[in-house]
């Protein structure tokens, strides 16, 4: 919940720098269109926003649900990772039902990633690259993860909604890292940052992803994505799934966002999709 401060003979106060993250802060960032379009509530702790979505997704509810815990007791990366969400970060899911293919689906992960990146360098004013295909790297560090779960209509092929959740790295959280994330993990800010920064990286993400969103499949928003890759022109390790690890050069990212690669060997290049591969950096392993 909110610190709160006892002063003597005074009554309560709110901490000096107190962070404050509630529905009314956020919405009162908000573009009017975005305002209208979103609901948003926000709690202090869940196991994880996906989940409870989803839950809410699977009983009818419409898009524009936004869902944002202050700390997450199970959260989940991609292929069933957990995902470290101790208090101070940003963890935002939200309820899509777009008319997207199962083919289109990574699609919302890569537009995400450009509104995040976009979002987080608002505030941070450090550059944000993409490491494909979900996560945000500042100076080489993750500094958010992004997992979109869908269900899918088997008989057309199309979705019948998204969950899309982003969890952001705003500070490096008082006890440190644990010790697997150490390396790898990093946070948009060096220190605590003014207050009100989680509301304003809460309402800045929703305003350039509603915008990037309705914009379509094709919108500028890709050659973006393209240029904020971090692995483009680094050699890197595949582990396709199945297959034996293989050395490849990254060459960058085709029209439906799969990875570019010329395996070590071969002549013509090849295309994964997020689903096929791991990709571990040369310098650096991030899954």
């Amino acid at each position: 919940g909110t610190p709160i401060e006892a002063i003597t003979n005074r009554g309560y106060a709110l901490p000096h720098g107190a962070d404050l993250l509630n529905a009314d802060a956020i919405t009162a960032l908000l573009a009017p269109a975005v305002a209208q379009a979103v609901q948003i509530t926000v709690v202090d702790r869940l196991p994880g926003t996906n989940a409870a979505l989803r839950t809410q997704a699977n009983n009818g509810a419409p898009e524009g649900l936004v869902l944002i815990a202050q700390a997450q007791s199970a959260g989940r990366g991609r292929r069933g990772h957990s995902f470290f969400s101790p208090p101070g970060g940003l963890y935002l899911s939200i309820l899509l039902r777009p008319a997207f293919s199962t083919r289109q689906s990574p699609q919302i992960t890569a537009l995400a990633a450009v509104a995040a990146a976009r979002a987080a360098e608002q505030l941070c004013g450090t550059p944000i690259q993409i490491k494909w295909v979900n996560d945000l790297w500042k100076n080489g560090k993750k500094v958010c993860g992004i997992l979109t779960e869908a269900s899918v209509d088997l008989e057309s092929g199309m979705l019948d909604y998204a969950v899309l959740g982003l969890g952001f790295n705003l500070v490096q959280p008082s006890g440190g890292w644990p010790k697997e994330l150490a390396a790898v993990a990093g946070s948009l800010f060096d220190s605590a940052p003014a207050p009100g920064a989680r509301a304003a990286l809460a309402a800045a993400f929703l305003n350039e992803f509603w915008a990037l969103y309705h914009t379509g499949l094709r919108g500028s928003w890709l050659d973006d994505y393209r240029r904020r890759q971090a692995l483009t022109g680094r050699h890197v390790t595949l582990i396709p799934n199945g297959s034996e690890p293989r050395g490849a050069t990254v060459l960058g990212i085709d029209d439906d966002c799969r990875l570019l690669v010329r395996c070590d060997g071969d002549l013509a290049p090849t295309a994964f999709g997020s689903d096929e591969i791991r990709v571990i950096p040369e310098l650096g392993a991030l899954a």
